[in-house]
């Protein structure tokens, strides 16, 4: 099963964008290689071998070690900010669209662990410029979430007293689901999802959506 999920992450729709088959072959293990060992104790040469490629193969798709970390990042944030500009944009409740949200968002963490756990925990290794070009995805997402508990809150669906702060507990909560999660435990992506949908709308004071 673990392996299967590793697989997945590898293979994923997450990286169809990755173009040619060589360069997202190197992005697959990389966040194998990155989640297994973090990124400063993977070179360069280990990605490659993953990848069944020579290194000198992998510098014709990616200059540095580092590139290959911002390409995974970039494809998982903007994942992130899609999940959420849909459930911001959708219609209904406050309610209805934080609980779809937060299902979609904590689901997300646990089908693709490994990915997660890579763009979550080494986003710090990223360079000054990519780092900020990151930093500001996750700030759009940010601000997605903390607008749709906002509307709760004005709509009397809530009771929030720190917004802000709310937020960044649900965003954790959710991102917390890549450190723990694995494929072979007793829950599948689904319940992780339900559960945190829930956990969620009582943290807000709000009811289920019917």
């Amino acid at each position: 099963m673990a392996t299967q999920a590793r697989q997945a992450d590898r293979t994923g729709e997450e990286w169809a964008d990755v173009t040619p088959d060589a360069a997202r072959r190197l992005v697959g293990a990389a966040v194998e290689a990155f989640a297994e060992r973090g990124y400063h104790a993977t070179t360069t040469r280990d990605i490659a071998g993953r990848a069944g490629m020579s290194p000198a193969a992998l510098y014709i798709h990616y200059k540095t070690k580092e590139e290959l970390l911002y390409r995974i990042s970039g494809i998982g944030h903007e994942k992130a900010l899609r999940i959420m500009t849909e459930a911001a944009g959708a219609g209904g409740s406050a309610t209805r669209r934080l609980s779809d949200a937060v299902r979609t968002f904590a689901r997300w963490h646990a089908e693709h662990h490994t990915t997660a756990r890579v763009i979550q925990y080494e986003l710090q290794a990223l360079g000054a410029e990519h780092y900020a070009e990151v930093a500001a995805l996750r700030r759009r997402t940010d601000r997605l979430l903390r607008g749709i508990i906002q509307d709760g809150a004005d709509a009397g669906e809530f009771t929030v007293e720190d917004v802000p702060g709310t937020t960044l507990a649900v965003l954790s909560l959710c991102v917390d689901v890549a450190r723990w999660f694995t494929a072979d435990g007793p829950r599948t992506p689904d319940d992780v999802g339900a559960l945190y949908a829930g956990l969620v709308l009582r943290m807000v004071g709000a009811e289920r959506p019917s």
